[in-house]
């Protein structure tokens, strides 16, 4: 069939592609039978809707006729959203790491027609340049040696099939020791900038998960310098570029050390972890300027990435107009015709100048003047952003990914209702709980739930993410709100990862179900990627469900992946922050609870306590009067104090004392 298939498709991203000259198919049985009857190599595209550099490549290469012919008469050529199709991206972004290569997008593989990799890329231009070969030299390359030199493809391809098998047999270790904790942070603190933030040099990412390593060790052990790395690097977003001062949210990363020039696109996930740190944060010192941007980056998400359904929409382009950046971007000419007389002030707190900052142009931030100004300069550049804003909404926008997914509708949903307790915010918990009940139920086919979600369709099967993640966001909503609803749907999502997805062989959680049919390996791993790992966030959801119901088969799950990942630990601790963390949360937990009918002020008196204080490892329970802990419970049998409401602070086997008093209970959880 010769022609272009992805107009049939509902992802923004293939549906970019589906006017390109290129003969499209999406990743199919069908489009693998018609590599094999057509004994020719399978090209392999994989990007995403907000990917510049995917834009840059479709534009040079896929838009030409010439190279399209090409790739036409010589491949196969299948385009994949690695959105959607996570499992294939992380298959083929491994085959390409093992091959030499850095990983990225746009990801160019080229496969046999079994889907097995033998060679790859990420983006080529069309012709010579930037030290890399043209694509269309790449392409008659390729299509020569897969017809001409067969042994050495066969070699490639059993060498990359061997090497992929491996990466899912993990190294085991025997656990993570609470003094290895303290060191592994110690050495990640080493390799934040101390004067910009965040880890190493450009590019520069958010690493929420890593930054997260360092305030739970700030708050394990009182190290102020832990603290201080943490704060130093989100209060460096935060009065950055890569920070949109004028709508809210942050951009995936800075192109440069000082978060001054992002990388234009906003990730749904990317905001979600951010919001959690920011919060948490917050709650230790109450700085001002970390409530402002969550604040403006909820006003942000629910302004702009709620869809139609009530779930989240992914992802904002980087691009409009055709241009990286143009939506984002200002010239001092056009802030003086807006503001006028406000101009001045403005200019100078937010880096306007002449000749701009960036390419001729200024991107707004706050970087040099980072500290807050006197109440009525705030209240005026206030109304300068609000004009700047108004004014940025009648440009051609950046395109928006508006599909649904499962894992990053996770991890907004457990920020949005973490964030809500914390700055008494009802609506967000409602927005938290409305993506909630869409995922749930109408993600849900066959009491399995699926990955993707566009356009009235439901795609592909979900992953070990989704599940993880969902679940991570059930029970952020059931100690919102005590509503058992979520705890039971945390542990029946739980049940199918153990039906379908862990490894009864060797312990773990695969990527990818059981009946998963088009993967050529289910890869199993802990490390993070763009998004925080499952494996490692599944330790903390397992632990949490001990803790909440008792059930000792979770602690039993959580502490048998703890030491099937702990051997890559001990080798490199990187990439494993997630998991860390979480193992922290199974070691040493927090276990909060506050008995007392919910809605009594005494009630929620404490609970605004216990919100009040920063704890990365709290564990809370709402128990009503006649209601009761599970058995084995440190505070089982406990209740209220002459009819008042009483919290219990157990660490271990140990509870305190009954507390009634608000203060008490904060100075009871402020204590190391």
């Amino acid at each position: 069939m010769s022609e272009n298939l992805l107009k049939r498709e509902t992802s923004p991203y293939l549906l970019q592609h589906a006017q390109n000259p290129v003969h499209w198919r999406a990743w199919n049985d069908a489009a693998l039978a018609e590599a094999a009857r057509a004994e020719k190599p399978i090209l392999l595209s994989v990007g995403y809707a907000a990917c510049h550099w995917c834009h840059v490549m479709a534009h040079e290469s896929f838009e030409d006729a010439n190279t399209a012919a090409l790739m036409n008469d010589l491949f196969v050529n299948i385009k994949v959203d690695r959105e959607e199709r996570p499992d294939l991206d992380t298959i083929y972004q491994s085959a390409l790491a093992l091959l030499g290569e850095q990983g990225g997008w746009p990801l160019t593989m080229f496969l046999t027609p079994k889907g097995e990799p033998f060679w790859g890329g990420t983006y080529f231009p069309n012709t010579s340049r930037y030290g890399r070969p043209g694509f269309k030299d790449v392409l008659r390359g390729i299509a020569n040696a897969y017809t001409q030199d067969k042994e050495k493809v066969g070699k490639n391809v059993a060498a990359l099939r061997d090497a992929l098998q491996k990466l899912s047999q993990p190294m085991p270790g025997t656990g993570i020791a609470p003094g290895l904790l303290d060191q592994m942070a110690q050495r990640l603190r080493g390799e934040v900038d101390p004067v910009n933030g965040g880890i190493g040099g450009a590019p520069k990412f958010p690493q929420v998960s890593i930054l997260e390593l360092l305030w739970r060790a700030w708050l394990r052990t009182g190290d102020h310098a832990h603290r201080h790395a943490v704060v130093v690097s989100l209060t460096a977003m935060c009065q950055g570029g890569i920070y949109d001062h004028l709508g809210g949210g942050f951009a995936r990363y800075s192109t440069d050390e000082r978060w001054l020039v992002p990388h234009f696109e906003k990730m749904l996930y990317d905001n979600a972890e951010l919001l959690d740190l920011l919060t948490l944060a917050w709650q230790d010192k109450r700085e001002p300027l970390f409530a402002t941007r969550v604040l403006e980056t909820v006003g942000w998400v629910l302004r702009e990435m709620v869809a139609p359904s009530g779930g989240f929409s992914s992802t904002i382009d980087a691009d409009s107009g055709g241009h990286e950046g143009k939506f984002y971007i200002w010239t001092e000419a056009e802030i003086d015709t807006l503001l006028g007389a406000d101009s001045g002030a403005f200019k100078t707190f937010y880096d306007v100048t002449p000749d701009g900052n960036w390419e001729g142009a200024t991107i707004l931030n706050r970087r040099a003047h980072a500290a807050e100004p006197d109440e009525a300069t705030a209240q005026a550049l206030a109304h300068c952003r609000k004009t700047l804003f108004e004014a940025r909404q009648k440009r051609v926008p950046p395109g928006l990914d508006d599909k649904v997914l499962a894992d990053w509708n996770g991890l907004m949903i457990a920020a949005l209702a973490r964030a809500a307790t914390v700055f008494q915010r009802e609506d967000w918990l409602g927005a938290a709980k409305r993506a909630f009940a869409f995922v749930a139920g109408s993600m849900t086919k066959g009491g399995r739930l699926r990955h993707a979600f566009r356009d009235g369709k439901l795609a592909h099967p979900a992953t070990l993410d989704d599940y993880a993640h969902m679940a991570r966001a059930a029970l952020a909503l059931h100690e919102a709100t005590g509503e058992k609803e979520f705890l039971d749907q945390a542990r029946a999502w739980v049940a199918v990862l153990d039906k379908h997805y862990w490894d009864a062989a060797g312990a773990g959680y695969f990527f990818s179900a059981d009946d998963t049919a088009d993967v050529i390996v289910r890869t199993k791993t802990a490390n993070d990627s763009a998004t925080p790992s499952g494996n490692g966030t599944m330790v903390g959801v397992l632990a949490r469900l001990h803790h909440l119901t008792g059930e000792e088969a979770h602690r039993d799950r959580a502490e048998a992946l703890v030491m099937l990942f702990s051997g890559e630990a001990a080798r490199n601790f990187f990439p494993l922050a997630t998991l860390l963390n979480n193992a922290a949360l199974l070691r040493a937990p927090v276990q909060i609870v506050v008995v007392g009918p919910r809605a009594d002020s005494g009630t929620q008196a404490l609970l605004r306590a216990v919100h009040g204080v920063s704890l990365a490892d709290a564990v809370l329970s709402v128990i009503p009067p006649e209601g009761a802990l599970p058995q084995g419970h440190p505070a089982a049998g406990k209740g209220m104090v002459d009819g008042k409401p009483a919290a219990y602070v157990c660490r271990g086997p140990v509870c305190s004392l009954p507390l009634t008093d608000a203060e008490a209970l904060k100075a009871a959880l402020s204590q190391r």
